[in-house]
């Protein structure tokens, strides 16, 4: 079985769908994924003028009734067991972006971790990992 989705797509479909659980898209986390898509090694081969594109492919998905059913189903599918990890620690790098992370993303990081597949000893040291990054005081 092929996968219907490049895995440049799952881990951007993942981050724009964390950047959007809280209604807009802020600054902040759309500096954030264009960061990331440009500093990883996992996007070394993936072209960033082609960024937005993927990420209004995710929005068109995501307008569905079942939208984020299929997003997750998309990543999962797309992601090996060590990708999903990246997954879900870029997630994580989005949803703490904005210095704040609301209910919403921390329901949508348990669906995600679910999703997944994740264990959830290695999602709270992803997590922890944030925290400390993000530490202001």
């Amino acid at each position: 079985m092929s996968k219907t989705i490049s895995t440049h797509h799952a881990l951007i479909y993942v981050m724009v769908t964390t950047a959007g659980v809280q209604g807009d898209i802020g600054d902040r986390e759309l500096k954030a994924i264009g960061r990331i898509v440009k500093q990883l090694p996992i996007f070394r081969s993936f072209d960033a003028d082609k960024l937005t594109h993927v990420a209004q492919e995710c929005g068109e998905i995501l307008q569905d009734k079942e939208g984020l059913e299929a997003v997750f189903g998309l990543a999962a599918e797309a992601l090996t067991p060590k990708l999903r990890e990246t997954a879900y620690a870029l997630a994580v790098e989005i949803a703490a972006s904005d210095l704040a992370v609301g209910k919403e993303e921390l329901r949508f990081l348990a669906m995600l971790r679910d999703h997944l597949g994740l264990d959830k000893l290695v999602t709270a040291a992803i997590e922890r990992g944030a925290i400390a990054r993000y530490q202001t005081e």
